[in-house]
């Protein structure tokens, strides 16, 4: 009886760990190509996860985004971009679309994956695990497009940036480099 219940102990513990995600790197998302990708494949890496939008008043933060991904890439540094159709409908288009609009607008060459909710009901998992990890900044829901998670490299969030901060800002760059060095 005792190895029974030593046995049930076991197994619920185990459920209960396999259902809690500790890091970033146990989700797999789906790219904008379609594929499937464990985000474990940045491993090692500073992370910056935005949620983008092709028609807000933020989306020229492409830009941003883009010069600081070439800037810091070699050291280390990838920039995770998921559109969303969560605010006023700012991301109406298809996977496709979104990833023309990106590539010919912007010149966008970070990682891109397939439209997801960041906020409501139907919120990814990962959004709804990163809105609640302690920080910092802040915690609670995503406000509006182009909010910032960065990621440290063990994949673990360490800071969070609204969308009025832009991707160059002496904040972001300042706490890219720090991760970085670490």
């Amino acid at each position: 009886m005792k190895i029974l219940l030593s046995l049930i102990i076991l197994f619920m513990t185990s459920a209960l760990n396999d259902n809690k995600q500790t890091s970033i790197y146990n989700f797999e998302m789906t790219d904008i190509d379609g594929n499937e990708v464990s985000l474990s494949k940045y491993k090692g890496n500073v992370i910056m996860v935005v949620n983008v939008a092709s028609k807000c008043g933020f989306t020229p933060q492409y830009e941003g985004l883009q010069n600081i991904y070439d800037k810091y890439k070699e050291e280390g540094f990838v920039i995770l971009g998921f559109p969303a159709n969560n605010f006023k409908g700012q991301e109406p288009g298809s996977d496709e679309e979104i990833k023309q609009f990106c590539t010919l607008e912007y010149g966008v060459e970070f990682p891109m994956f397939s439209k997801v909710s960041v906020k409501g009901e139907d919120q990814s998992e990962l959004f709804r695990y990163l809105t609640a990890q302690p920080n910092p900044d802040f915690e609670g829901e995503i406000k509006w497009n182009f909010e910032k998670f960065l990621i440290d490299k063990n994949g673990s969030l360490k800071r969070r940036f609204r969308s009025d901060v832009k991707p160059e800002s002496d904040e972001v760059i300042s706490a890219i480099k720090e991760e970085l060095g670490r």
